[in-house]
């Protein structure tokens, strides 16, 4: 079989966080593959975990897909901090292959993970404006996503994720869990959490989604859940995402100061695109609701935000929230079916983008998670649930259409929800044997004997 055809068997998708269906991104011919094992967010060590010790599994992954693609160069871009790691992928590469596979350092500042800077990082070429790394020649795929590939080379179903759980919980670890294992499982496999009642950031601190304690409690883990951070109930992140549109109107016609720091520090702005969120947010804070303010061209920037939310939890002196702006925004133009205008230009990059990259750690304590930050978690806990709850929401695209009923029982890696015809999308596999008791949007299983 072919090793496409494996990928979209196995239903592999973008494990970074985007859940891009993998076997339509790889499918191209490039110059550059790009193995992404930057791990930018702070807190997540996801990556880290897989590099130490399914090194040979990524590296033999990369190899397979490199040739497939075509690739003239494969490389795999971790921070130079990341010492053992690179010692691990290092021993892997012993004995090469029929495509060189080469470790690319980068520094530690954030966003390193994200796809355009990490193309321009390693390339020196920058993705146009609401492109693609395709559009210059390259093609980015998660570290953890070679990890799946390689379990589709062996046949084995993308049904299991590993997870980093942390903050505040007794023994942060990373989980292997079960696509459908609740949050909650999750957390009791660190040892529980430290407080009573919590919040939740369902991936990394900067970009990922807050969830009170209810919803937490009802979360269960998808293909594109990449950290389960435990934090205080009213910690600043979780007043932060609640803070309503009018508020967030009334702050900034109050406070916005116009020092342009959110523009300055601005990693797409950076590479050169014409993204401005200080003049964004004028306009914001003069004009009326969102969808009158659409036909204007500043305003429409905000299409290419990539909401890592360095203007928002670390820019800004006035507290305010320009990230939760441009999604807004991009929302309202995707709903008036406003597309971004493209243009045909060179971009380059600002020359003192050097100067202006965000070291990590400084964002994870902007963030108020430094307490965090230097968790050493090299231990792996395998969540093993009766029941499981699987989305048929599990990719960017289209959701999954089920090919199982109530009642009917199924295997362990068999198929229960099969991307629909034609559509951009992924299929779906049980990931225990049992029977199937519950179909809506979501597909529930319990292990029965």
């Amino acid at each position: 079989m072919e090793l496409l055809e494996q990928i979209v068997r196995a239903g592999v998708v973008g494990l970074g966080g985007a859940g891009f269906p993998t076997g339509k991104k790889l499918d191209c011919r490039v110059e550059w593959l790009i193995v992404n094992g930057a791990e930018c967010e702070p807190l997540l060590r996801t990556d880290r975990y897989l590099m130490r010790h399914n090194a040979g599994r990524v590296v033999r992954a990369a190899g397979a897909v490199a040739r497939m693609v075509g690739a003239k160069h494969c490389v795999i871009a971790l921070k130079r901090a990341y010492t053992e790691e690179w010692k691990a992928l290092e021993a892997a590469l012993v004995g090469g292959g029929t495509v060189p596979i080469e470790l690319f350092p980068l520094d530690s500042f954030y966003p390193a993970g994200d796809e355009q800077v990490l193309v321009y990082e390693v390339t020196e070429r920058v993705v146009p404006p609401a492109g693609i790394p395709l559009d210059v020649g390259a093609v980015v795929s998660n570290l953890a996503t070679m990890n799946a590939i390689s379990d589709a080379m062996d046949g084995i179903p993308l049904t299991k994720k590993y997870i980093t759980v942390t903050g505040e919980v007794k023994r942060p670890t990373i989980v292997r869990a079960l696509v459908g294992t609740s949050f909650e499982e999750c957390i009791r496999l660190a040892g529980g959490s430290k407080e009573e009642r919590y919040c939740v950031i369902d991936g990394g601190p900067m970009m990922g989604k807050v969830m009170g304690y209810e919803e937490a409690r009802e979360a269960a883990v998808t293909k594109t859940t990449s950290g389960i951070i435990v934090l205080d109930e009213d910690h600043y992140l979780s007043v932060l995402s609640k803070t309503p549109v009018g508020r967030m109107k009334r702050l900034a016609s109050a406070a916005c100061i116009q020092c342009s720091y959110c523009t300055q520090l601005c990693p797409r702005n950076l590479l050169g695109h014409p993204l401005e969120p200080h003049k964004i947010m004028r306009r914001f804070a003069a004009g009326g609701d969102i969808p009158s303010l659409l036909d204007d061209p500043v305003v429409r920037q905000a299409a290419i935000c990539c909401q890592c939310g360095v203007c928002e939890q670390y820019a800004c002196p006035m507290g305010l929230t320009p990230r939760r702006i441009n999604a807004l925004i991009r929302d309202e133009m995707r709903k008036a079916g406003i597309p971004y205008e493209r243009r045909e230009a060179l971009w380059e990059a600002d020359p003192e983008r050097r100067n202006r990259k965000l070291p990590t750690k400084r964002a994870a304590a902007r963030s108020g998670v430094l307490d965090y930050y230097d968790f050493e978690i090299d231990t792996l806990a395998e969540a093993a649930p009766s029941t499981v709850r699987i989305s048929l929401r599990q990719n960017m695209g289209a959701p999954a259409q089920p090919v199982v009923q109530e009642g009917d029982r199924v295997r362990e890696g068999q198929l229960i929800a099969r991307c629909p015809e034609g559509k951009l999308g992924a299929d779906i596999h049980a990931g225990i044997g049992g029977v199937v008791t519950k179909v809506t949007d979501y597909i529930v299983i319990e292990a029965r004997g």
